[in-house]
């Protein structure tokens, strides 16, 4: 049979575009946008969790101590450096106190100048309290008048009140210089407990105002974690449980601790719950403040229940779910998440023990999406 030139063209035109067209079915099929999507899987199990609350934190002291004048003044001088060690007691520094002694002579002599006029009134009362007797005897024997007694009367009464102003100015005298020592006694910087200096705010010469610190310390028996935890996880968090801490300058070293107490008041704007983290044995050397740290608090242990990779869990249409393998069909389960821990694990409600369910996926999956499973995605599976 014989064909003409055109119907031999159209075939071998045929001949080209056949096979490139079953090529690019098939590359699309395997491929491209209608390729199946590559998934990796695990196996639902039935595992008991031990989860645990993971914080950041900084050391800082329980007992902190601001050392200052009650008064403006100068600084005469100071006898402690930062990172002394003190008793309860020790004379850290004295304040200027510029005219306190002379005021405290003058102060004195009038304590003196008031005693001794306290004395004279008193002797002048013992005069008229006998001559007032005497007369009110002579009187009674008519030895004498009723108005000379009356006058001997009157300066008992002037005695009386001479005497009454005599000892309120010692009364006001030794006020005045209690006044004194009690203001230059409030000049000594005094540590209030034993413990560790951690600033010098200012040195001899400086002038400070009334309450302005000079020397802070703290006790060193008293650092603790100022940790923050994300409020999501942060259930189930209270005072006594045990705690791992890791400091930023000692990575390689775990030291043991517990929980203090859970503040009751939370951070709003960065959605965080506040808690103190003791040492269960001040680390030495001690760690300066501010240091950061990693708190791991360990929760109660939760029972055996369903358990898959929280990187299983996906949100569908606003709800929580894992995509599930059944029959060679994908099909999402909302769960309900009960509990977690920090290797990645979480206990879920909503599906089986036995079941398999997608951890990681190429591209978004729906309902009847075509898969391929696979043990490793390039770029996603870590």
């Amino acid at each position: 049979m014989t064909f003409s030139a055109m119907n031999r063209r159209t075939l071998l035109l045929l001949a080209v575009l056949v096979p490139i067209l079953i090529l690019l079915g098939y590359v699309a099929l395997r491929s491209g946008p209608l390729a199946p999507v590559p998934v990796t899987i695990a196996k639902v199990e039935s595992r008991a969790l031990q989860p645990a609350l993971f914080g950041i934190g900084t050391v800082q002291a329980r007992y902190t101590y601001s050392i200052g004048p009650t008064v403006a003044g100068r600084v005469l001088r100071l006898n402690v450096h930062v990172g002394d060690q003190v008793k309860a007691g020790q004379l850290l520094g004295e304040m200027d106190p510029v005219d306190l002694g002379q005021r405290q002579t003058a102060l004195d002599a009038a304590m003196r100048s008031a005693q001794a006029q306290l004395q004279q009134a008193q002797a002048q009362r013992d005069f008229a309290a006998s001559q007032a007797e005497r007369y009110e005897q002579l009187l009674a024997v008519h030895g004498t008048s009723k108005e000379v007694a009356d006058v001997k009367r009157q300066e008992l009464r002037v005695a009386d009140t001479a005497l009454a102003a005599a000892r309120d100015a010692v009364k006001r005298a030794q006020a005045d210089a209690q006044g004194v020592g009690a203001q230059r006694g409030n000049l000594k910087l005094i540590a209030p407990a034993d413990g560790l200096i951690t600033a010098r705010d200012a040195d001899p010469g400086t002038t400070v105002v009334a309450g302005a610190p000079v020397i802070e310390m703290i006790d060193p028996n008293s650092l603790w974690i100022d940790t923050r935890f994300d409020q999501l996880s942060a259930s189930g968090l209270v005072a006594g449980e045990a705690a791992r801490i890791v400091l930023r300058s000692r990575s390689g070293q775990t030291l043991a601790g517990s929980v203090l107490r859970v503040e009751p008041l939370a951070d709003a704007v960065t959605e965080e719950t506040l808690a103190k983290v003791r040492f269960a044995q001040v680390p030495q050397p001690l760690p300066p403040l501010g240091e950061l740290a990693e708190v791991t608090v360990s929760l109660p242990a939760l029972p055996a229940r369903p358990t898959l990779p929280n990187a299983s869990l996906q949100h569908v249409d606003g709800k929580l779910g894992v995509w599930r393998i059944h029959a060679d069909k994908l099909e999402f389960v909302p769960v309900k998440v009960l509990g977690s821990d920090l290797e990645g694990h979480v206990q879920v409600e909503g599906v089986k023990a036995g079941e398999h369910v997608v951890v990681y996926s190429q591209r978004s999956l729906r309902a009847g999406s075509r898969f391929s499973i696979v043990d490793r995605i390039p770029g996603v599976t870590p």
